[in-house]
């Protein structure tokens, strides 16, 4: 849900209105998203004048001619399976709704009541709990050079093929301040040079 500020002039009057949305997924085959939208939260108002995704999704189909159950809620404030302000800070958790908001190319996943984003390494996996992809090796603990103030950071990005080869290493980084961007491997618990 998030909240749209409209100001209109009138001559010498502003009218400040404030429309609150709900998102929800356009579903295509396998569950991909293949778009979102907006829906004023008025407009999915069941009888008894509460929200109701259902009636979103009904509203969504008159509008759309698309069917009613391939519209899923989805929270623009909730990623990583947490609820957050519009400022970014983490916000009323019993607010959060399906993991991630869901963009174009992510699948949802009925089972778990999640919206995914495509997995970015053919070795990572899915964490329910966070609601994202995490690789088989931890990520480094150590991404800079732990001076005050730092001279340097670790540059750090996942290597596939090096994971494949060698189901030990994964993580690889050069230092920022390395021209030559000399490539190390993560070990565990520190940076070797190749």
């Amino acid at each position: 849900m998030s909240t749209i500020l409209i100001y209109e002039n009138y001559g010498t009057h502003i009218i400040k209105e404030i429309i609150t949305m709900a998102h929800f997924a356009k579903l295509g085959v396998n569950g991909k998203v293949i778009a979102v939208h907006g829906l004023d939260n008025d407009q999915m108002l069941n009888a008894d004048g509460q929200e109701d995704e259902s009636v979103g999704q009904q509203r969504l189909q008159q509008i759309h001619g698309w069917p009613a159950e391939m519209w899923i809620q989805t929270s623009y404030n909730t990623r990583g399976n947490k609820y957050y302000n519009a400022d970014g800070s983490e916000g009323d958790q019993s607010k959060k709704l399906r993991g991630n908001y869901a963009g174009i190319g992510y699948t949802w996943d009925e089972d778990n009541q999640i919206f995914w984003s495509k997995q970015p390494h053919a070795s990572w996996t899915k964490n329910n709990s966070t609601a994202s992809w995490q690789a088989p090796i931890t990520y480094p603990s150590v991404i800079d050079d732990g001076q005050d103030p730092v001279v340097f950071t670790w540059n750090i990005s996942w290597n596939e093929t090096g994971y494949q080869a060698d189901n030990t290493k994964g993580w690889e980084a050069f230092k920022s301040n390395d021209a030559g961007k000399t490539i190390h491997d993560w070990n565990g618990s520190a940076w070797v040079s190749r």
